[in-house]
């Protein structure tokens, strides 16, 4: 198994627990873009699919932000070698004129099992939407209190529960014990159709 590492727009920085996990699973592979900071559709998912069709193994996907819409939108050749998606603080591409590209949204369920996992007050996306997402892909939905976009600057840098729910992804392949650092319980306790998305009742498990 492989964990592919899809960051979003602007790319995931130092300390960011993408960033942390790229480094701790020495077999994980993280995903390029030419352009982060003007992204296009084609170009993002074209790099996705190249990189998950490298893959000798199964692949479990961990994205975040942008990086959840692009996997939604893979080739069929591509999603058939995934084994499970972890997709954190989707973005919302119709609110950001810079993501259009990707909207509208694909609302369709998802070839595999996924857990989605969203903020309570994630400013570039409502939590209602997100919600709304994971009934679309058949997808888990997990909903945290006052986390942000789940990132660097909401205190997410080391985040345990995230290594646990990737855990429950990989099956027998154990990712967890080489994501936990000694300091991650202080720093983690501070913290086929297109539709357009309705607001829509919150969903939690």
């Amino acid at each position: 198994m492989r964990v592919i590492i899809v960051p979003g727009w602007r790319d995931s920085g130092p300390g960011h627990w993408q960033s942390l996990w790229t480094e701790r699973l020495d077999d994980a592979v993280r995903v390029q873009q030419d352009d982060w900071i003007t992204p296009s559709r084609q170009a993002w998912v074209a790099s996705m699919a190249r990189t998950i069709l490298l893959q000798t193994e199964p692949v479990v996907i961990v994205a975040h932000s942008l990086g959840c819409i692009a996997t939604t939108h893979l080739p069929a050749d591509a999603a058939a070698r995934i084994q499970g998606a972890l997709l954190v603080a989707p973005a919302d591409p119709e609110r950001r004129s810079i993501l259009s590209d990707f909207a509208p949204v694909l609302a369709r369920k998802l070839p595999y099992r996924s857990v989605l996992v969203a903020s309570s007050n994630d400013p570039y996306c409502p939590v209602r939407l997100a919600g709304a997402y994971a009934r679309a892909w058949g997808s888990e939905f997990v909903r945290i209190q006052n986390g942000g976009h789940i990132n660097i600057e909401s205190g997410h840098g080391e985040w345990p529960l995230g290594a646990a729910l990737l855990q429950s992804l990989a099956g027998d392949v154990d990712v967890a014990s080489r994501l936990h650092s000694p300091t991650s319980s202080s720093s983690s306790s501070s913290r086929s159709s297109r539709s357009s998305f309705p607001s829509a009742p919150l969903e939690t498990v």
